[in-house]
C-alpha cells in the first residue's frame, strides 16, 4: 500500500524506466524540437518555423532541453546575433527511438491519426 507522501505516479515514474523517460521527452514541443534537430543544428527561428511553437513556448522548450542534456545552445556574436541549437550525444542517442516510433506509426496509425 503507499504512503500519504507518496502518490500513485510516482511510484510508477520510479519504477518503471519508460515513464521515467516519457516525464524527460515526452510533451508535444519536447518532442517536435528533438525530431527536428535530428536534421542538423538550427537556428531558433528556424525550429519556431518547423515546430509551429510560439516563441515562448519554443524558448521554454529549449532551456528545459538543454538543462536535461539533450540541446545545446550556441551564440554566434557577429552582426548579426545568432543563436544556434543542436542536440547533444545524449539527443542524437534517441534516433533510433525516433525511427522506431515512425515505424509503429506507418504501421499502426492511420491517415487522420498522423494528421492530429
Amino acid at each position: 500500500m503507499s504512503s500519504p507522501e507518496t502518490t500513485p505516479h510516482e511510484q510508477t515514474a520510479d519504477a518503471c524506466p519508460v515513464i521515467a523517460s516519457l516525464e524527460q521527452i515526452g510533451s508535444k514541443w519536447r518532442l517536435a524540437v528533438l525530431h527536428e534537430l535530428l536534421d542538423g543544428e538550427q537556428r531558433f527561428n528556424e525550429l519556431k518555423r518547423s515546430t509551429g511553437a510560439n516563441a515562448r513556448t519554443l524558448s521554454r522548450v529549449l532551456d528545459d532541453l538543454g538543462e536535461m542534456g539533450f540541446v545545446e545552445r550556441r551564440l554566434e556574436e557577429d552582426a548579426p546575433i545568432a543563436t544556434y541549437y543542436s542536440l547533444t550525444d545524449k539527443g542524437e542517442s534517441l534516433e533510433p527511438v525516433f525511427g522506431e516510433i515512425e515505424c509503429w506509426a506507418g504501421s499502426w496509425l492511420d491517415e487522420d491519426d498522423l494528421e492530429a
